[in-house]
This record gives C-alpha cells, sequence and structure tokens, in this order.
C-alpha cells in the first residue's frame, strides 16, 4: 500500500500548492459564472433599451392615434421573440395577452429601469420607458424571454468547468514535477550526508540553491570542528604519553629499586609527580574547550561577577572590581565554562601578584569585545613581556605554578578568532588585552598592531 508521509516537505508543498490551485481555479470559474451571466444582462438590457427608443421614435413619426408599429400583429417583435406592452393614457396594449397582467403592475412606476420578472419557468427582462407623445405620457414595457440565455450561459459555464478541471490537473501534476526537480538539492544532501558517514567522502560539495548555502556551509563547518577536537583529543593524547613517559618510568625505577629514598631523592620525586601533575592538568583543561561552534552563550554581566566573587574568597586580601560598559552585548556566542577559563586564567595569575587591585574593564571597539585586565603587582620586564603565553614560561618561583595559564588562555582566545596582547599596567603591574569578535561580525579588524 502506498504510504504519504504527511510530514515530508514533499507532502506539504503539493499540499499547499494542489490547494492554491485548487482555491485560484473554483473562484475564477465562480467569477466566470457571475461575470458571464451579468454581462449577458447588460448586453440584453442595453439591447431593449436601444429597440424601446427606436419604437418611441416610430410611433412620433406616425403621427397616429393609433401605434400600428407596436400592435400586436407587429412581425418585427415576433420575429426577435419580444414582447411588450404600452401604456398611453388609460388604453393599454400587449403583443401578449397571457404576459400582460403579469407586467401590467410594472407600469405604475415612474422611472426608467431594466427589469426582471419571474412567471414559472421563464424568466423575463424588462425594460421600462416613459416618454411623451402628442400632449399625452406613455409607458412602454419590451421584454424578452432571459431563460433560454440562461440555459446556453449554463451549458458554457459546465464547458469552463471542465476545462478549468483539466487545466488544474495539469497544474497539479506541473507542480509535482516542479517540487521533485526543486527538492533534488535536498536529495542530494542526503546522499553526501549517508556517504560522509560511511567515510565515502570528507566534505559536502554540493551545487545547491542560494538558500541552502548556509546550511551547507553550516554542516561544513561543524564537521570541520568535529575534526579541530578530535586531533586536539589526539594530540593532548599524544602530548600526555611523550610527557608522562619519562617521569613515570624514573618513579618507578626508583621505587622498585633497593636504594634508600633520602630527602633529596623524595624531593626529586615530589617534583616529578608534580609536573605529571600539571601536564594532566594542562591537558584536561586544552580537551575541555568547546570552541566558537559550540551553539552556547555566555552572560557577561553574570558570569563575569561571579568569578570576581569567588576570587574575592580565594585572595582575600585583594580587592577584585569589574567596570563594565558594553551592557548592549550582554549576550555573546561564547560557551559559558571556555568564557569562565579566559577570565578564571587571567583572575587567578593577577591574584597571585597583585598586591592589592586587580581592575577588569569590559568595553567595545571596532566591532570586537574587549576585555582588559590591570593589576597593581610588580609587572613583568619588558624582555619577559615577550615570553609570556609561552608554554612552560614561569617568570618568578615565589608562586605555585607551571606556567601553562596564560598559554591556555592564548590558545583559548585564539579558538575563537580573537587576539591576546600582554603590556605593562598604569597600576604598575601586568595588562592583559583579550580581543574577541562581535556576533554579528567575525572578520572584524583586529585593533591590535603588533
Amino acid at each position: 500500500m502506498f504510504h504519504i508521509n504527511r510530514r515530508s516537505l514533499r507532502f506539504r508543498l503539493l499540499a499547499w500548492l494542489g490547494g492554491v490551485a485548487l482555491v485560484a481555479v473554483s473562484v475564477t470559474w465562480i467569477l466566470h459564472g457571475f461575470l458571464l451571466q451579468n454581462l449577458a444582462r447588460e448586453f440584453l438590457g442595453g439591447r431593449l433599451q436601444r429597440e424601446a427608443e427606436h419604437a418611441i421614435l416610430q410611433l412620433k413619426q406616425d403621427r397616429v392615434g393609433v401605434p400600428t408599429t407596436l400592435d400586436s400583429v407587429s412581425r418585427g417583435y415576433q420575429v426577435f421573440h419580444h414582447l411588450y406592452v404600452l401604456r398611453i393614457n388609460d388604453t393599454v396594449s400587449a403583443s401578449d395577452s397571457h404576459w400582460q397582467r403579469t407586467l401590467d403592475p410594472l407600469l405604475d412606476d415612474s422611472s426608467d429601469a431594466l427589469l426582471e420578472v419571474t412567471k414559472g419557468e421563464h424568466h423575463l427582462l424588462v425594460y421600462r420607458r416613459h416618454f411623451e407623445w402628442q400632449d399625452t405620457t406613455g409607458v412602454l414595457l419590451i421584454g424578452e424571454d432571459f431563460s433560454r440565455v440562461e440555459a446556453g450561459l449554463a451549458t458554457l459555464h459546465w464547458w469552463v468547468g471542465g476545462i478549468a478541471a483539466s487545466l488544474l490537473l495539469l497544474l497539479v501534476t506541473l507542480n509535482m514535477l516542479a517540487v521533485n526537480r526543486g527538492l533534488t538539492p535536498l536529495w542530494q544532501l542526503r546522499k553526501q550526508l549517508e556517504a560522509l558517514q560511511k567515510g565515502e567522502r570528507q566534505r559536502l560539495s554540493l551545487t545547491a540553491p542560494a538558500e541552502l548555502d548556509a546550511l551547507v556551509a553550516q554542516l561544513n563547518r561543524f564537521m570541520d570542528d568535529i575534526d579541530l577536537r578530535l586531533q586536539r583529543s589526539r594530540d593532548s593524547v599524544a602530548n600526555l604519553s611523550h610527557a608522562m613517559k619519562t617521569p613515570l618510568a624514573a618513579v618507578t625505577q626508583v621505587l622498585r629499586g633497593g636504594r634508600p629514598i633520602d630527602d633529596e631523592r623524595r624531593h626529586k620525586l615530589l617534583m616529578r609527580i608534580e609536573d605529571i601533575n600539571a601536564q594532566l592538568d594542562s591537558e584536561l583543561r586544552r580537551s575541555r574547550i568547546a570552541g566558537p561552534n559550540a551553539g552556547r552563550m555566555a552572560n557577561i554581566t553574570h558570569d563575569s561577577t561571579r568569578l570576581i566573587d569567588m576570587f574575592r574568597c580565594l585572595y582575600p586580601g585583594k580587592q577584585f572590581r569589574l567596570i563594565h560598559t558594553a551592557h548592549d552585548q550582554e549576550q555573546i556566542p561564547i560557551e559559558a565554562y571556555d568564557f569562565s577559563e579566559i577570565l578564571g586564567i587571567v583572575f587567578d595569575n593577577a591574584g597571585k601578584w597583585a598586591e592589592n587591585d586587580v581592575v577588569l574593564e569590559i568595553t567595545t571597539s571596532a566591532n570586537m569585545l574587549i576585555f582588559t585586565f590591570d593589576d597593581d603587582g610588580p609587572g613583568v620586564s619588558d624582555t619577559d613581556l615577550a615570553r609570556l603565553g609561552q608554554r612552560g614560561t614561569r617568570l618568578d618561583e615565589r608562586h605555585p605554578g607551571y606556567g601553562l595559564g596564560l598559554s591556555i588562555l592564548t590558545q583559548l582566545v585564539a579558538h575563537y578568532a580573537g587576539q591576546s596582547r600582554f603590556t605593562h599596567s598604569p597600576l604598575g603591574g601586568l595588562r592583559v588585552e583579550v580581543a574577541l569578535p562581535l556576533p554579528d561580525d567575525s572578520t572584524a579588524p583586529s585593533i591590535f598592531h603588533f
């Protein structure tokens, strides 16, 4: 049995197009019947009016007391299937006595008009015309049987209906062909997705209508993002394998050896284990980076305030302040964890080194969202500024750490097509500037000039 999927786009398009075509043809057919009948009525009414004026003109030209041209034996009116009723003063004459009683009441009205009279199966069009003749007034009624015309019009109307039904079927067939042709790119897209799933192709390459360009580009971006995450995971595993193999082998060798573990060897073991822990933490933080295609939003005010409250608890002797002037950009397309990681790395670094104040200012400039972090710590020399953000760089051993935070920040900002810069702060410490493109323009020019 043929199954109709009512949820399919093809069925919906055909149903809508067929419905619209049916309504259009039906309305046209109804209007055709209405307009055709009115046109015929107006045509016959105009002809009756002209013949009434012609008859009155002949009556005036005869200048006789009896209007012989309108006598019941008048051949002219019998040929044209017309009938008349004429009243001059109180004298009434008619071409058909059977219709005289029906038409007599129409003589009493004082206006000239086209009237319709129904008697049994007959439908009569009657034109009433008042005139003056030999110092007297008269009324002339000229009528014609409209039933025969209506029968012909009905036959013509049904013929037009049959032709319209044939055109409707033709239109539905053409709609089916057009819909099938129009949906060809979607079927090609489905086949390419199936081939992509089977590993037979790497990307979508579809010659599609302009409406599908954004869809194909978005799917390719998603696949690029998946490949990037897969490559990042593989790199993390490779880095962990390479970085941990030697320290683990050294620790295992020491633990398996028979030599006693003195304080110096214990310190070396702890350093090895801390290196392993730092490497694990670094790679795990990198693996949690979602990237710009995660489809999540971050709220600047909410997330920034939450992080500042948390770091105030971690560093109770430091003052963390927020200056936010970009209120028109509250929601930004950055995954919430990535946004918290960007701010958290800088806040943690500033909290370790600041004397008292850590200030975050959020502004917009040149289609970019700017985060400016300032602290009043000892700062960094010009020589060492260029080294910040490099993996494993530690400029001072007085605070715990492994020099990985700012390098992760640099990589994380790069994932969002942003930029980071390290300069001297007006407060005396380090200034970290992070620029991220706004949602409406991901190709905004850089505001930094290196």
